[in-house]
């Protein structure tokens, strides 16, 4: 007793100290006046308390009032903090005093019941009984706990500095509040070490508290209420209720239920706690909190920046276009607390027909553009509620809604998909889980996160059309390479045909044409074979001489005037490549030369070594190109001089020698001839062919 009567002298004197310092500081707002109310009502309980210091008793009714009254002080003084200016611009201040009115009645109704229980006309009730109030104090300590959180979690970050003391001590005296009191109702009595310990924790909050008014003159905060923070916290309050009341109940039972008490009260706390985990599972009963959150807290229905961010993040997450039609449905649904929904959109044979549905019965039905619902939509941009539309049917003129719609099960929302104040689909969604009602507010959200969803199912089907535009290009590429080595083909099959009148009893030029037009058909299977499978075959390197392969592409340009000269080189010179690829480029480029060079001028190959590299060196005396013509024309497919050329051999021939690792270059003056210069890496013997290193 004579611990306990220290330690709550000693509560009870700071906390008037605190007051008393407040008085010669207190600037006239509101929040200061609270505050020494609080600090006052804090320093009368602690005298009470000690007063009466027994700890087997329940205190005197003085005590009992003040202890009340304290309590009441501070979770008024936390909620003025909440509702003071600077608060995020939706949030209701007016509906937060009624809340802290309400709190204020169930203080009062405590205060009532706790002097009928403890000094009614039945008489003084015996400690071991007195659980009642137990209970309640609990509750005003889950209270204060979840008022600090908010207050330090929704201030501004560069201002927690002057508050998290004063939410620390505050925070510490209702933890020991909640502790001694839940200790107290699982044993049906106070324990003597932690009452008496109580005192001497309050007055080490009062320094803390000090250090907050110091810091804050004025109490002018800058409050930004979370939805989310305000809706887990209500949450964790309702569940911190829930379960002490489940306590209580089961205490009782387990009181009353003699022989079968224990083994009924574990019955019923199981039961208890699954129910909790399924209703902190119900979507349902989710997004109705969140309804009577916003219609009591808040003035708009929803925090734009969260709500804009979620929807934002739900249309762009995962691979581009995967799913996209799926999660627009979702992101539009979400914002509603609809479970489910499907989505029409425009086709090329002038329709709207369902392409993707989410938890939603598939639905066969389609939509003519001219429909009266597609031009409703398109002209008004209105989210059509069918619920309104059966009970005021005057507020949609001229509409009259398909059979398909209505056979909907529980459909609910209609919300148009603009683009350019094009309708680009429409989304029906179910009716919502938290039975929101469509209001302007609803309807803007609605209408605006449509055209954002618009907007991306536009950019999907335009990067859908531009892949099939693709891939026709790719083809169309491919197709004219192929049909540039057939016309090479062609040239060399009418060269031989001319030929065949003046030596076709000629058994050498017999053979010769017959090994010709063997290796053309070979040639032109694998061309059909190429472009049957839509792209360039795997081919893989091999080392390869090449002054053998320029003896073939020379040999085989023999039959054309002027005729190419091998000139002599260095031998033994081996690269990597394909040989019959890199034949066709040499070719090319010699029949370039060729056709570029009259009948008595000279084309000369050569091959010489460079370094690391071989040097494939073809020259004419023709016609030659100028500087501009080479830098801007010479390289780029589909472009050419020639009146049958097409212009994609010498890019060919280029990308192909880079893909080797090599290079082009050219030397040309006009009326003096051309110097092609292939250059391309050797390979050492014993050294693997390039693509399969490593």
């Amino acid at each position: 007793m004579y611990i306990s009567t220290i330690s709550y002298a000693a509560a009870a004197a700071a906390f008037l100290f605190l007051f008393a310092l407040l008085l010669t500081s207190w600037r006239g707002r509101p929040q200061g006046g609270v505050l020494a109310l609080a600090c006052l009502l804090s320093a009368l309980w602690g005298g009470a308390i000690a007063y009466y210091s027994d700890p087997a008793q329940p205190a005197g009714i003085l005590a009992e009032v003040m202890e009340i009254l304290r309590d009441a002080g501070w979770l008024a003084f936390l909620i003025m903090l909440l509702g003071s200016g600077g608060q995020a611009p939706d949030f209701d201040s007016h509906r937060l005093k009624r809340a802290a009115a309400g709190l204020a009645a169930v203080c009062f109704s405590l205060l009532a019941a706790t002097v009928y229980l403890r000094f009614g006309a039945a008489g003084s009730v015996p400690a071991e009984e007195f659980t009642g109030g137990f209970f309640g104090r609990v509750i005003l300590a889950v209270a204060g706990m979840a008022l600090v959180e908010q207050l330090y979690r929704n201030v501004q970050p560069q201002q927690r500095w002057g508050i998290k003391f004063l939410c620390l001590g505050l925070g510490g005296m209702f933890a020991y509040d909640f502790y001694l009191y839940a200790d107290a109702l699982l044993f049906k009595r106070v324990d003597a070490a932690i009452w008496a310990a109580r005192g001497i924790t309050n007055a080490l909050i009062v320094p803390l508290i000090a250090v907050s008014a110091a810091r804050n003159p004025k109490w002018s905060l800058d409050i930004s209420v979370s939805r989310r923070l305000l809706f887990h916290s209500g949450a964790l309050l309702g569940a911190g209720v829930y379960l002490l009341v489940m306590a209580a109940a089961g205490y009782y039972i387990r009181y009353f239920g003699g022989n079968w008490g224990g083994v009924l009260q574990a019955t019923f706390l199981f039961g208890a706690l699954i129910l909790l985990l399924v209703m902190l599972f119900s979507g349902t009963l989710r997004a109705r909190v969140r309804v009577f959150l916003s219609k009591h807290f808040f003035s708009y229905k929803y925090d734009y920046r969260d709500e804009w961010l979620h929807f934002t993040r739900m249309l762009s997450e995962g691979e581009p276009g995967a799913r996209l039609h799926e999660r627009s449905i979702q992101a539009i649904a979400g914002l509603v607390d609809s479970p489910e929904g499907a989505l029409w959109l425009a086709r090329e044979a002038g329709d709207f027909a369902c392409v993707a549905n989410w938890n939603m019965p598939a639905v066969a039905g389609t939509e003519a553009c001219d429909s009266q619902l597609c031009r409703f939509l398109a002209g008004r941009e209105w989210v059509i509620s069918l619920e309104e539309y059966e009970s005021q049917p005057e507020m949609y003129p001229e509409l009259e809604l398909p059979d398909w719609l209505r056979a909907i099960p529980r459909a609910w929302l209609v919300v148009p998909l603009i683009l350019h104040e094009r309708l680009l689909g429409f989304v029906v969604l179910a009716q919502s889980r938290g039975k929101l009602k469509l209001d302007w507010e609803v309807s803007d959200l609605l209408k605006t996160a449509g055209r954002q969803a618009a907007s991306y199912l536009a950019q999907l089907e335009a990067a859908q059309a531009l892949l099939v535009a693709r891939q026709f290009e790719s083809f169309n590429r491919m197709a004219a390479f192929v049909v540039h080595d057939l016309k090479n083909l062609v040239a060399q099959l009418s060269l031989m045909l001319a030929n065949a009148e003046k030596h076709k009893h000629n058994p050498a030029f017999q053979e010769d044409m017959l090994s010709t037009v063997e290796h053309s058909i070979a040639k032109m299977k694998r061309l059909l074979l190429q472009l049957h499978s839509g792209g360039q075959p795997v081919e893989r390197p091999t080392p390869l001489a090449l002054d053998d392969l320029l003896r073939r592409a020379v040999a085989a340009k023999s039959g054309f005037s002027p005729v190419p000269e091998m000139e002599a080189g260095v031998l033994g010179v081996s690269v990597s490549a394909n040989p019959e690829r890199l034949e066709r480029v040499i070719g090319h480029l010699i029949q370039n030369a060729v056709e570029a060079t009259p009948a008595d001028g000279r084309v000369a190959v050569r091959l010489k070594h460079g370094g690391k590299s071989a040097i494939i060196e073809i020259s004419d005396t023709g016609r030659g190109m100028s500087a501009q013509f080479i830098r801007e024309r010479l390289f780029k497919p589909f472009e050419s001089t020639k009146t049958t050329g097409m212009g994609i051999g010498t890019y060919e021939s280029r990308e192909y020698v880079r893909e080797l690792g090599g290079e082009i270059e050219v030397e040309s003056r006009e009326g003096h001839g051309t110097v092609f210069r292939v250059a391309l890496p050797l390979v050492e013997r014993g050294e693997p062919p390039q693509g399969e290193k490593g």
